[in-house]
């Protein structure tokens, strides 16, 4: 039996020297693995208790310790945008009829973003969780539109609003969920409550960089 939707999780594998590159430059590979291992597991946490399908791609090789019960694949295509529109392709080719996909970098996300973009997607044919980089940490559809994902600047802060213009053209109706700011910086890992409250990762960074 599958639910009538999908929640798409991507997963960079944690890799030293491999992920939040941003951030190592101030407190090396061996902090930022620290750092981007805590924000998996906070993802893996608001996806546990889900009463959705999900589907974990990872960007390199399939971890199977990892989301144990779960469909579990790799990330297909050249950028971002085109690891995505697959997902979202293979989503609806399965029969789904609301797909949301998440990445695994926020400190903030819990099983109500999800479960509020999902349903969302009653109202609208697009959701965005957009984030405070001016990028977005969910985005989901009810059908596909390929346009979201072609020729986009990722990574940079005028993804977002050029996405939405361009959907505001098409005429297709779009919904947004609560600002959530990700963590790509120094400053912003030390601004973030996700941080402040984690004194076994504040240890952990402090020995590496002593």
């Amino acid at each position: 039996m599958m639910t009538e939707a999908l929640v798409i999780v991507f997963v960079k594998n944690i890799k030293l020297g491999k992920v939040k590159t941003r951030l190592a430059k101030t407190i090396g590979d061996h902090g930022a693995f620290e750092v981007y291992k805590e924000l998996v597991k906070i993802t893996k946490n608001a996806t546990e208790t889900l009463g959705y399908d999900k589907h974990i791609y990872f960007s390199d090789t399939v971890i199977d310790n990892k989301w144990k019960n779960d469909y579990k694949t790799t990330q297909k295509g050249e950028d971002l945008g085109e690891r995505m529109l697959n997902a979202f392709k293979n989503g609806f080719e399965a029969g789904y009829k609301k797909i949301v996909l998440i990445g695994s970098d926020l400190p903030e996300i819990n099983a109500n973003h999800i479960k509020k973009g999902i349903e969302t997607l009653d109202n609208n044919e697009v959701v965005f969780g957009p984030a405070e980089d001016g990028g977005y940490y969910l985005v989901g559809m009810s059908s596909l539109i390929e346009e979201i994902f072609l020729n986009k600047p990722w990574s940079q802060p005028s993804l977002l609003k050029g996405t939405l213009q361009e959907l505001h053209n098409l005429n297709i109706s779009v919904g947004i969920l609560d600002l959530l700011n990700d963590i790509d910086t120094y400053e912003d890992l030390i601004a973030s409550d996700f941080y402040k409250n984690n004194k076994k990762l504040q240890e952990k960074i402090q020995q590496l960089n002593d």
